[in-house]
C-alpha cells in the first residue's frame, strides 16, 4: 500500500515518521506548499517522495489513502477531492468546519465504500482506554457528569478560536467513554486577541439528567490537562500532566436518605479507597495509523472515523452559535 501526508506543518512529520513506520506501507509521498518544510523533511525523512503538487497525489492510481494535516479550513476541499479520486482519508481534529462539509464527505464516502479516519488521537492513549474499560465494566455505576479542563498558556491559533483547536480532544473523549447522545448545549466565551475566543466553558446536557462542561483556554498562567468522571458508585480522575499515576480511581460517593419525621434529605458521603490502575503506553499515532490501514484491508470503519468527526463538528458549531448570544442553550 502506498499513501501520502498533505502538510507538513507541526504534525505532518509525526504522520509521515508513523507511516513509514508501518510493514504495511510500501511507499510514503509528502507535499506543502511551504518549500522550506519540503526541506526539512527531505532531511529528516530521506525515504519519502516529494510530490511536485497535490494533484500529482490525487490522480496517482498507487496511492491508496491520504493523510490531511492542513489547517481546518482547507479540510473540506482537500477531502472532497481525495474522495472522489477513490482515496482513503485521514483528516486531522476537527474533521470540518461546519456539520453540513461533515455530511457532504461522509455521503461521499459511504456511495464509494471509502473509509474516513478522523484523527481523534488520545482514543488510542492506553490512559482513555483503560477509562474505556472502567466505565464499561460499571465500575462507576451510572454515570452522572464529565468534566474537562484543557488549559495552557498560547498557541494561538489565527484561523480558529479556542474551542475548534482545544476541545476536540476531550468532546472526542467524551463521545467514546459515554455512550450517550447529548441534546443541547450552551457555551460561554471572551476573546482578548486577534478577534477569537481564548477562554470558553462548553455545557453539554443529556437525558437522564447527565452534563458534562469543558473549559478551555490558550491564557492560563499553568498548563492543566484534566478529566472527571462521576458515576454513582465511584468516581475517575485523568490527570495527563502526571508521569504516573494518570489515573485515579476513588471509591467516593454521596448517598441520599430521608429519615421518617424529617422532611429534608440526609446527606451522607463514602470515602474509600483509591486505586491506581496500569496503563499500557504504546504510541497512540501509531496505533491509530496501524487502526486506519487495518480497517481499509478488513473493508470496515475505523474506530475513529467520519461519524464520529461529525459529531464533534455539531457542538462545537453549536458553541460558535451559543457563544454569539451569550450563552443561549442551542438544541442539537
Amino acid at each position: 500500500m502506498q499513501a501520502a501526508v498533505i502538510g507538513i506543518g507541526y504534525w505532518g512529520p509525526n504522520l509521515i515518521r508513523n507511516f513509514l513506520a508501518s510493514e504495511k506501507i510500501d511507499r510514503v509521498y509528502v507535499f506543502d506548499i511551504n518549500k522550506s518544510r519540503l526541506d526539512f523533511v527531505r532531511k529528516r525523512f530521506p525515504l519519502v517522495t516529494i510530490a511536485d503538487n497535490i494533484e500529482q497525489i490525487l490522480n496517482s492510481d498507487k496511492i491508496e489513502m491520504v493523510a490531511i494535516a492542513t489547517p481546518v479550513d482547507t479540510h473540506f476541499d482537500t477531502a472532497k477531492k481525495a474522495l472522489e479520486r477513490n482515496k482513503h482519508i485521514w483528516v486531522e481534529k476537527p474533521f470540518t468546519s461546519s456539520v453540513e462539509q461533515a455530511v457532504i464527505l461522509n455521503q461521499i464516502a459511504a456511495e464509494r465504500k471509502l473509509n474516513i479516519f478522523v484523527d481523534h488521537t488520545f482514543i488510542y492513549t492506553g490512559a482513555v482506554k483503560k477509562m474505556k474499560e472502567i466505565i464499561d465494566n460499571n465500575e462507576l455505576g451510572d454515570l452522572l457528569y464529565f468534566d474537562s479542563v484543557r488549559i495552557n498558556l498560547g498557541l494561538f491559533q489565527s484561523d480558529v478560536n479556542v474551542i475548534w483547536d482545544l476541545a476536540p480532544h476531550d468532546l472526542s473523549i467524551m463521545f467514546y467513554l459515554m455512550n450517550k447522545k447529548p441534546v443541547a448545549i450552551a457555551a460561554n466565551g471572551v476573546a482578548n486577541y486577534y478577534g477569537h475566543e481564548n477562554i470558553a466553558h462548553i455545557s453539554v446536557y443529556f437525558e437522564n439528567n447527565c452534563f458534562a462542561h469543558f473549559h478551555v483556554n490558550w491564557t492560563s498562567p499553568v498548563k492543566i490537562r484534566r478529566m472527571i468522571a462521576g458515576g454513582n458508585k465511584k468516581m475517575l480522575v485523568f490527570d495527563d500532566m502526571e508521569n504516573s499515576e494518570k489515573i485515579k480511581v476513588y471509591d467516593s460517593g454521596i448517598e441520599m436518605k430521608e429519615k421518617e419525621g424529617i422532611y429534608h434529605a440526609l446527606v451522607q458521603y463514602r470515602i474509600g479507597d483509591m486505586y491506581s490502575p496500569k496503563l499500557v503506553h504504546t504510541e497512540a499515532l501509531a496505533l491509530g495509523v496501524e487502526e486506519f490501514i487495518n480497517s481499509i484491508i478488513e473493508k470496515r470503519k475505523p474506530l475513529t472515523n467520519g461519524d464520529d468527526g461529525l459529531n464533534v463538528v455539531k457542538i462545537l458549531e453549536a458553541s460558535d452559535a451559543s457563544i454569539k448570544q451569550k450563552g443561549k442553550l442551542i438544541t442539537l
